[in-house]
């Protein structure tokens, strides 16, 4: 695909009001997608369902191209560029946030396989998935709380299903051993607690013994559980929260990169723009600058 090509098509940014502002929501969309001119990263588990046409995907450590009918689950919270597409491309689908994610009840390795970088790629699907996931989109954006926790509910269910069906997991990511997938259930739940507490406090002065007590665990059991399940430490995955919510700010007009390290729940400048640096491969100044200098027309349809 060439400059000339791309000038005509809507690409994706990141956004106040998108995905990567609101890391501890579960967000749907149903949607054509829309090219990305870099990778990008949010702290939800994503899922996709291609309803028509295609996509390619590259990703952390493997490239996907995914078809109609295909099913895939991946860990947002690696770099990942949606770079192509079909002129009909249609995908529906969700963030989940790891307070959702490790609560549901999936074959042992698949969330530790998937934080390690793996997709979880599925051609189970039937003739009820593209009227399913119009339904929870639509449900999910009533406004009535009623029907958006049951279209929440449902989409775990679904996903939930995968356990009974065929399913591969494509790039590398590490086997657990026998021993450590007899102990994921209990873990996953200790997780899921953990994950409750840094969703409604990730803005704030919190670490490791905080986080541990209000899972009511010992720090270093807390910790050690947490990097096992999910690849991280426990303040790397405050950070990316952080790093998510900033990455979103950093597109408003009157952004300030010292305001936003501050908003964002870092405590210096210079830990803001080292963690920053680590995922994107650059600073917080030369990300929004970039961000600025695009010349391409630029929606917020995917996350809105």
């Amino acid at each position: 695909m060439d400059l000339a090509e791309s000038k005509v098509r809507a690409v994706y940014e990141p956004n106040g009001s998108g995905v990567e502002s609101r890391p501890t929501n579960l967000l749907t969309f149903h949607a054509a997608p829309l090219l990305m001119l870099k990778p990008h990263w949010h702290a939800q588990v994503e899922v996709n369902y291609i309803v028509a046409g295609s996509v390619h995907y590259r990703m952390h450590t493997h490239e996907l191209t995914l078809k109609a009918g295909q099913l895939v689950l991946f860990w947002g919270g690696l770099p990942h560029q949606m770079d192509d597409l079909s002129d009909d491309a249609i995908y529906a689908g969700g963030h989940l946030p790891l307070m959702h994610f490790f609560r549901l009840r999936l074959p042992e390795d698949i969330p530790h396989r998937l934080m390690q970088g793996a997709t979880l790629l599925s051609n189970a699907t039937d003739e009820s998935d593209p009227v399913s996931f119009a339904r929870w989109n639509d449900y999910a954006r009533s406004g009535d709380p009623v029907k958006s926790q049951h279209a929440v509910n449902e989409l775990l269910l679904r996903l939930e299903r995968v356990r009974f069906e065929a399913y591969e997991l494509v790039g590398n990511s590490p086997r657990l051993d026998p021993q450590h997938e007899s102990i994921e259930l209990q873990s996953s739940r200790n997780v899921g607690r953990m994950c409750d507490f840094i969703a409604e406090n990730f803005l704030s002065d919190i670490d490791s013994v905080d986080i541990a007590a209000a899972a009511d665990l010992h720090p270093k059991y807390a910790m050690s559980i947490f990097k096992r399940s999910t690849g991280m430490t426990l303040n790397e995955y405050v950070s990316l929260l952080r790093l998510s919510y900033a990455q979103a700010l950093l597109l408003r007009e009157d952004a300030n990169v010292l305001r936003v390290a501050m908003e964002s729940g870092f405590g210096s400048l210079s830990a803001f723009n080292k963690s920053f640096r680590k995922i994107a491969g650059m600073s917080p100044s030369d990300f929004r600058r970039d961000a600025r200098d695009m010349p391409l027309l630029s929606s917020d349809a995917l996350a809105s």
